[in-house]
């Protein structure tokens, strides 16, 4: 298997995570730790595929993946935040250069209203006690699938 072939075959198993992880969220409000491990641990592979240069480009990778996690580890610890969703964010950060990251964290930010405000009313024309939870993984899934649409579609183009 060439870079090429591997490369298509790397984001077709995350777009599979990924979209696996939205119905997981929407239906018990939780993503399992593997998922978010196997996004994590199939990026050193994406990097390969892309003769991502160690110095500077994958360590700016690096720090900004971490940056961004640590950044939604404070919403996680307020509360606003489940672990899996910022397991999530952290694992598509090893993916993604800090342009692309950040264009992810937009949608991301623009999908997660709206969930926010669907599950609010849903949870308020089914009259539940308590909060509404916010199943925020879809929003992060949609927004990765969103990101990969360009590697994934566009290299049969030309």
């Amino acid at each position: 298997m060439n870079a090429a072939s591997l490369s298509l075959t790397l984001l077709a198993v995350l777009a599979g995570l990924l979209l696996s992880c939205a119905i997981e969220d929407l239906r018990q409000r939780t993503i399992a730790n593997w998922k978010n491990a196997v996004i994590a641990l199939m990026a050193p592979l994406w990097w390969w595929t892309q003769a991502t240069p160690l110095w500077p480009d994958l360590a700016l990778q690096l720090g900004v993946a971490l940056g961004v996690t640590a950044l939604f580890f404070g919403a996680f610890v307020i509360g606003q935040m489940g672990g899996g969703d910022l397991k999530l964010i952290g694992a598509l950060g090893l993916w993604l250069a800090p342009l692309p990251l950040l264009q992810l964290l937009m949608l991301m930010s623009i999908i997660g209203a709206a969930v926010t405000l669907i599950a609010v009313a849903e949870h308020h024309l089914r009259r539940r006690p308590g909060r509404s939870e916010t199943p925020y993984g879809v929003a992060i899934a949609l927004a990765g699938l969103i990101m990969l649409r360009e590697p994934l579609f566009y290299q049969f183009v030309g």
